[in-house]
């Protein structure tokens, strides 16, 4: 991934706009990659993960997986099928850690993405 990817992503995050959108932004441009196939985030909810939001189509055996880390705590995961360096997944997940934070908000229900 590019440099220029990290900026759309910035640019999503700094946009303003309500936590699933942002989430749901991020693995669109994730997934837009040509060396992606499929993006996806977990929120980790009492200790088990629960898919949110994806993009694109899956491959199950180049996925790549990197915790989502806030303040100290294991928030979810940023799951990724594709050729991607473990650096940049990481710089994604750090970016992205606020709004996995507080974009749990189904109450138990699944998620719709």
């Amino acid at each position: 991934m590019s440099e220029r990817a990290l900026e759309a992503l910035d640019r999503v995050v700094d946009r303003g706009d309500e936590p699933d959108d942002v989430l749901r932004s991020a693995v669109t441009v994730l997934a837009e990659d040509p060396r992606i196939a499929w993006a996806g985030i977990a929120f980790l909810d009492q200790g088990t993960l629960e898919l949110g939001p994806t993009a694109g189509e899956p491959d199950d055996s180049q996925r790549m997986t990197v915790p989502i880390v806030f303040q100290g705590s294991d928030v979810g995961e940023l799951w990724v099928d594709g050729d991607v360096e473990r650096g940049f997944l990481e710089r994604v997940a750090a970016l992205l850690s606020a709004h996995v934070l507080i974009g749990w908000d189904t109450r138990g229900e699944h998620w719709e993405s």
